[in-house]
């Protein structure tokens, strides 16, 4: 497994080398020495969790406010059109995204330091993400940006299918200026 910093400070790609044979393949999806050579902390992690998308399914950017929180992301099964926004006060990436295909077959996964919002579009019907999660939840630091502002214009690949009522309701960044005011900068478990 190697590991790939990314054009956002602390967003950081992991790429493991599956072994492929007549009966699929063998991949290692973590290493904890390669997260620690990459500026991971892998004793930080506290819950995985894993969502299952159909085709065209948007989960739109969420962020954390306040401490933030961190979060390793892989596409276990399927392919999905991963988003990630960094929304860090004093970053000289602010505002900035960059968008990656995960995928089921190459088991990718990226690191999301604190402060940065996710969302990811099913590229597949299902596609099955999996997060590895620095807090556990709490739904009052819980902040959601509209998956089409305009000032991210983000290109979807495809039209959405299905979105949650609290991601289609989710307001653009410029009116949610006072709450990612809250976001801080570095996580402190």
């Amino acid at each position: 497994m190697e590991f790939m910093p990314t054009g956002i400070p602390g967003l950081v790609r992991f790429r493991p080398t599956p072994h492929r044979d007549e009966r699929g393949f063998f991949s290692r999806t973590f290493d904890a020495e390669v997260a620690r050579d990459a500026g991971v902390d892998p004793d930080s992690f506290v819950q995985d969790s894993m969502s299952r998308s159909a085709l065209g399914v948007v989960r739109a950017l969420h962020l954390r406010v306040g401490r933030g929180e961190a979060k390793l992301v892989r596409c276990s099964h399927g392919r999905i059109f991963d988003v990630v926004v960094d929304l860090r006060p004093g970053s000289p990436t602010y505002g900035r995204w960059e968008s990656f295909d995960l995928d089921g077959d190459t088991q990718e996964s990226i690191y999301i330091p604190a402060g940065c919002a996710h969302g990811f579009q099913a590229l597949t019907d299902p596609a099955d993400t999996s997060y590895r999660i620095d807090r556990e939840h709490d739904p009052s630091e819980a902040l959601t940006i509209a998956w089409d502002d305009p000032e991210l214009a983000i290109p979807w690949p495809l039209p959405p299918t299905v979105m949650s009522e609290a991601d289609r309701a989710a307001l653009p960044m410029s009116q949610l200026r006072d709450r990612l005011g809250d976001v801080q900068a570095t996580h402190h478990p």
